[in-house]
């Protein structure tokens, strides 16, 4: 089958090529997706660079432990594992396989059935694999780290990024007072997802109008724990998860330990974690999903082949949502199209 091939470390443009593997080992406890679409995660771009260098410590010293990279994906289920009871062949499905063998960039995808939910019926392929990673990592950050409780107040730094405009669109449906930060082209995207706030980074607007705030989720930037703690409520809860830094062989673990330091000195929390996909929280995105109170934004898609220049777009930075990869689509054009805020509707 036709799959993206990851060669060692580096630019994706130098070490990922298009290729042709074996077909994935199915496990009892494994569900084999033809994949229609999947999606670029900026984790997929550091794993494929290798860096921040310290990862490597994980991932692979001499080189990333997988073959094919890609994490978020959608499609049709064609085979199921012996101990499979939540999906069937025929199923359309969303799921992830971060830090579970990766290999979304390919026809075919063996992923555990835990990481799989079924996808609603109005729900584009495009749309659905947009969700997985990004979604859950703004789930698991609202609700289980930041603890957000309806009539709070959240600031989202980066709501106009892959995890930011779920952040914005969530923080609602959990009855909070949102601010979104982001640049002056995006304010009106940042708006039309529900956010009661916009601040323009790039003005003079002060972050702390609309403050102080019971939740910060820092998705973007680099503004220190300290800075963004006096923003905060004397109980609020500052959770960093902004993967910008130019160090390279730590990123921003210096800036997240300066963090957890502080917070052992101050009234409030300040944390971060690492996202846990799982099959109930994709469940609960994909009843969202359906009735319409989350609709991913899709930056641009691009075809199989132009994987390289995908992950290339998403790592300068400014990208509006999710950029697309649509499994289908052969090669020619490695952009296929670009669009704005993808509304659920039935795939054709």
């Amino acid at each position: 089958m036709r799959a993206i091939l990851c060669d060692g470390y580096g630019a994706p443009a130098d070490v990922l090529r298009v290729g042709d593997v074996d077909e994935p080992h199915l496990a009892d406890d494994a569900v084999l997706v033809e994949v229609h679409a999947a999606s670029v995660n900026p984790a997929d771009c550091h794993l494929i660079r290798g860096l921040p260098r310290i990862a490597r410590l994980s991932v692979g010293l001499r080189g990333p432990g997988f073959t094919v990279p890609g994490s978020d994906f959608a499609g049709r289920v064609t085979a199921v594992g012996a101990n499979v009871t939540t999906v069937s062949v025929g199923d359309e499905v969303f799921g992830t396989t971060f830090l579970r063998g990766f290999g979304a960039f390919a026809e075919r995808v063996a992923v555990p059935e835990s990481l799989v939910a079924r996808k609603p019926a109005n729900v584009s392929y495009d749309a659905a694999a947009a969700i997985p990673l990004a979604a859950t990592t703004a789930l698991q950050g609202l609700r289980d780290h930041g603890r957000l409780r309806a009539g709070q107040r959240v600031l989202v730094v980066g709501a106009s990024g892959g995890v930011g405009t779920f952040a914005v669109q969530l923080a609602k449906t959990m009855g909070a007072y949102v601010t979104g930060v982001c640049g002056a082209r995006n304010v009106p995207l940042v708006r039309s997802l529900g956010a009661d706030d916009v601040v323009d980074y790039t003005s003079a607007q002060r972050w702390d109008e609309g403050g102080p705030y019971d939740l910060i989720l820092q998705l973007g930037g680099t503004a220190s724990a300290s800075a963004l703690r006096r923003l905060l409520t004397r109980e609020g809860t500052l959770v960093q998860l902004s993967g910008d830094s130019g160090n390279r062989w730590t990123g921003p673990l210096g800036r997240v330990a300066a963090g957890a330091f502080l917070s052992r000195f101050v009234s409030q929390t300040i944390t971060t974690y690492t996202v846990r996909p799982h099959r109930e929280d994709l469940e609960h995105l994909a009843r969202l999903a359906a009735d319409g109170s989350l609709r991913p934004v899709i930056d641009t898609t691009y075809a199989l082949a132009g994987v390289a220049d995908a992950i290339g777009h998403v790592e300068r930075g400014h990208t509006r949502g999710k950029v697309v990869v649509d499994v289908r689509t052969p090669g020619g054009d490695a952009n296929v199209r670009a669009a704005a805020t993808l509304v659920p509707t039935r795939d054709e």
